[in-house]
């Protein structure tokens, strides 16, 4: 256990960043709405749900007076898969509070309260345990202190088998990058969970907005504490000004220092005990302020605090650390818990009570490393070609949070990128229909793909050759075609390859052939059109299916040809005799009339030729 102090002396900060210069981002989504939404009493805008994820919009009921009084909400059934993610993009570089309200689906079907995991940018950081619907404290959301720096921010709910997660709303709400500085450990690698945030003797429960704090403490709830217990305190309220309290980098809200726990003389020691999970570090920040008009100076109250029976911090006094009288003072450690219970103690040494204004505990937890983008882009192909089933989900990171990994799709973590990495895939007899990309070689750490027994068709891709680690290559029982890529026979590690049972043709590459006799397990059986290697047809002088479609395709052509030829030849016969009928047919009263004429002609000279032979006979004419 380590602790140090954290004191704020900074002068009062604008409503504006100091180190920013601009207003916060804010993004508040009503989950389910159609329409943009404000809501009273502080007209706060929430953001209609369009196109950030799947699952179903309905009407919503509100567990807990301390939800926003929204009245959709959007679940996401078992049906869609087990993880549904909400994607939020454009969102600035920076250190964000995100908060996700749960709520109930307001149909008589659902009757009971889900309970799931939630997960901020691939790492878990809530479980909804039984009877958070009746509670009016942080059961009913869950927050966490992030930084995000690649433009946009992921939500996952992840289902246990116990209701389809219900979604109310979601917060993503910028805070200074320093805020909530515990430590050098406060990074991109950390997460900070908010487990509990108490105003103590305060009479309400109140946001950060309901206090007019400034947009940059992120609009915190403070649950209102009256009592650590009956008779062992009581609460103490001022109207007076608190200095030091609304500054950079935490931004806390004036109001939360004018209330206070003060212990009793039947019990001096005030006494705070929360149920943790054990085995985990927090954070916890104690925040004070002597507005008791009985301690006028410094020396007049004094205490240790104890945190697990451990002092923390030794001699507080509150006026001396924080200067004055009204002036907030905020203590900062971290501790290693063991065990299920966190209590912190505030015993007097000076003086006979302790004091308390506020407490906040915090889960620190590691932030997972994601998925290589590359690969998770392929897996997303992956799932569009193969038209994978929706109740397989394949949303998120395919590894992370490691409680809900994807199915089907087997993780490693690569120790040089820092990153995990798909080494294998596990579809088999998935009822598949679709087809393999040849983005699949984009998983370039798969040992292991098992396609088997589903209706996958196509040809295999070429590029799976170059998945160097490959060792394992099971797509039997599908409808695959064509031939065997020859990329297949770069795979040296491949010591199991399945291709029966598809429709394969051609020779199998002899680089595969080759491997039979070093011991690799291959099966090329069922495939009427394969060749080359024992257990199958000898390959004899035979056409590639290119060349046999080819002759088929010129076949085809010569015979349109002749068919073409053929009846161009048969309608010029026709158009021929058509012609010599119809010029016989005009030319017949000619011919006639010729042949009359003829005779005639003929019949004309005969005659003359016996008057000429008359003449003779009978002598010279006598008129001449």
């Amino acid at each position: 256990m380590f602790a140090h102090l954290l004191l704020l002396l900074l002068s009062f900060s604008s409503a504006f960043s100091p180190t920013s210069g601009h207003a916060p981002y804010a993004m508040r989504i009503s989950c389910g709405a159609r329409e943009n939404v404000h809501t009273a009493p502080t007209n706060t805008l929430w953001y209609k749900d369009f196109a950030y994820t799947g699952g179903i919009p309905a009407n919503a009921t509100t567990p807990s007076f301390i939800s926003p009084p929204l009245k959709t909400l959007r679940y996401f059934p078992l049906s869609e898969g087990p993880e549904n993610c909400y994607i939020i993009n454009r969102v600035p570089k920076g250190h964000y509070s995100v908060r996700v309200f749960f709520g109930l689906v307001n149909e008589p079907s659902f009757d009971g309260e889900p309970l799931f995991d939630v997960s901020v940018e691939g790492t878990q950081i809530y479980s909804l345990s039984s009877g958070w619907s009746n509670s009016d404290n942080e059961q009913v959301f869950a927050e966490a202190l992030v930084f995000l720096t690649d433009g946009s921010v992921s939500l996952c709910f992840h289902s246990t088998g116990h209701g389809d997660p219900a979604i109310l709303s979601i917060e993503i709400l910028q805070v200074d990058d320093k805020a909530y500085n515990f430590g050098p450990q406060l990074g991109q690698g950390i997460i900070l969970r908010t487990a509990k945030r108490v105003s103590c003797g305060a009479k309400q429960s109140k946001f950060g907005v309901d206090y007019s704090g400034n947009h940059w403490g992120g609009d915190r709830f403070w649950n209102s504490l009256p009592t650590f217990g009956q008779n062992s305190d009581h609460p103490l309220s001022v109207e007076t000004s608190i200095k030091q309290a609304s500054k950079s980098p935490n931004f806390y809200p004036e109001g939360l220092y004018q209330s206070a726990l003060v212990s009793t003389d039947n019990q001096p020691d005030l006494e705070y005990a929360l149920d943790v999970d054990p085995n985990r570090n927090y954070s916890i920040w104690l925040h004070f302020a002597e507005i008791d008009q009985s301690v006028t100076g410094v020396g007049q109250r004094v205490f240790d605090i104890l945190i697990n029976g451990h002092i923390a911090f030794k001699d507080v006094d509150i006026v001396k650390m924080s200067g004055d009288l009204y002036t907030a003072l905020v203590l900062n450690t971290t501790v290693a818990v063991d065990g299920r219970t966190l209590t912190i103690t505030m015993h007097p040494t000076k003086g006979n009570h302790a004091i308390v204004s506020a407490i906040e505990v915090f889960e620190i937890l590691l932030a997972e490393s994601k998925t290589l983008p590359n690969e998770v882009r392929a897996l997303q192909k992956l799932k569009s070609a193969l038209g994978l089933p929706l109740r397989f989900g394949w949303n998120g990171d395919p590894c992370v949070p490691q409680q809900h990994p994807w199915s089907g799709a087997d993780c490693l973590f690569d120790s040089s990128s820092r990153k995990w990495v798909i080494d294998g895939l596990g579809l088999d007899n998935q009822g598949l229909r679709g087809f393999l990309p040849n983005d699949i070689s984009q998983l370039r750490h798969l040992q292991s793909i098992n396609l088997s027994g589903n209706r996958i068709h196509g040809v295999i891709p070429p590029s799976l050759g170059s998945i160097a680690g490959l060792e394992i290559l099971d797509l039997s029982y599908n409808s695959f075609n064509g031939s065997i890529p020859e990329s297949l026979g770069l795979l040296t590690s491949l010591r199991k390859l399945s291709l029966n049972g598809n429709s394969l043709s051609g020779r199998v590459p002899s680089a595969l052939g080759g491997r039979l006799l070093h011991r690799a397990s291959f099966n090329f059986t069922d495939n009427a059109g394969l060749c080359g290697i024992p257990g199958l047809r000898t390959c004899g002088p035979h056409l590639s299916v290119g060349a046999k479609i080819g002759i088929a395709l010129g076949a085809c052509v010569a015979l349109l040809l002749l068919v073409i030829c053929s009846i161009c030849w048969c309608k010029r016969r026709e158009n021929i005799l058509r012609a010599q009928r119809i010029s016989a047919a005009r030319e017949a009263p000619y011919a006639k009339a010729r042949t009359h004429f003829a005779r005639d002609v003929q019949m004309g000279r005969f005659h003359g030729h016996d008057n000429a032979r008359t003449a003779a006979e009978n002598g010279p004419s006598l008129l001449s």
